[in-house]
């Protein structure tokens, strides 16, 4: 693990073509913390599952009694054999499509989780190096119990992810290709028609493919989505503005997400 030392830092951004969730700008101080150098990889997952014999929740047939809880009163029961575990698996469109649907790319697949990552007889035995994926927030949460970790904050990942720069666009400064050099695993190309994998990886790449940044972490931009310490919330950024200086601020104990 790597030591990311406490300070004050510039947390958001206001740039025009940036998403209305990462605005506006404000101050964050965070007191230092521990920090995994690369995302956790199929091989560290899978010493946690053979110790413990945990179970993702990709793998577990939902459960009605508590899937009900969610829906309107009164829903009706679907048909038990509709009820298999699954997962969603990206899947490149065969044909020109928008992006106002997701489900044209993002598909439910019966059998898919993180040891079977495109569903039933796929498997990972070529890609130990890779990213662990379909790990819902449970998953991540009984894995750090066990490794005795935690998931950062929001504001710790931010910080740890800006790379001790100020004010810049990337991580890495404010061009996207520095010298024609590709910085992170990131789509070339017209989402989600076209990926031509310029970078030499359709898909996700091994741990430690891209240079580390300058606490030494890796991937921290590109690859895969990464778990925080807490629920999402689009106004988050809105709420904490202001004069004062928001200190090791937590993530939201409640969801809001109005879309």
């Amino acid at each position: 693990m790597i030591w990311i030392p406490g300070v004050e830092f510039v947390m958001g951004i206001n740039d025009p073509e940036s998403y209305d969730t990462e605005k506006p700008a404000f101050t964050v101080k965070v007191d230092g913390f521990w920090i995994e150098a690369t995302e956790v990889t199929n091989r560290e997952f899978k010493k946690f599952v053979d110790a413990t014999g945990y179970i993702t929740v990709a793998e577990r047939i939902p459960d009605w009694n508590e899937l009900k809880e969610q829906l309107p009163p009164g829903t009706k029961p679907p048909d038990p054999n509709d009820l298999e575990a699954a997962s969603l698996v990206y899947i490149q469109p065969s044909k020109k499509v928008g992006t106002d649907d997701v489900s044209q790319w993002w598909s439910w697949v019966p059998g898919a989780s993180w040891k079977s990552p495109e569903g039933k007889g796929s498997v990972i035995t070529d890609r130990m190096n890779l990213p662990v994926v379909h790990i819902a927030f449970a998953d991540a949460m009984n894995y750090c119990k066990w490794a005795g970790k935690r998931l950062p904050t929001e504001a710790e990942w931010e910080f740890a992810a800006r790379s001790c720069l100020k004010n810049k666009k990337y991580a890495w400064g404010d061009e996207l290709r520095p010298g024609g050099k590709f910085m992170a695993n990131t789509l070339q190309g017209n989402f989600p028609n076209d990926n031509k994998a310029e970078d030499g990886f359709s898909g996700i790449a091994p741990v430690k493919k891209f240079a580390p940044n300058c606490y030494g972490l890796y991937d921290m931009i590109g690859n895969v989505w990464e778990w925080t310490n807490g629920w999402y919330d689009a106004e988050a950024y809105v709420k904490m503005t202001g004069n004062k200086i928001s200190t090791n601020p937590k993530c939201p104990d409640r969801p809001n997400d109005p879309e």
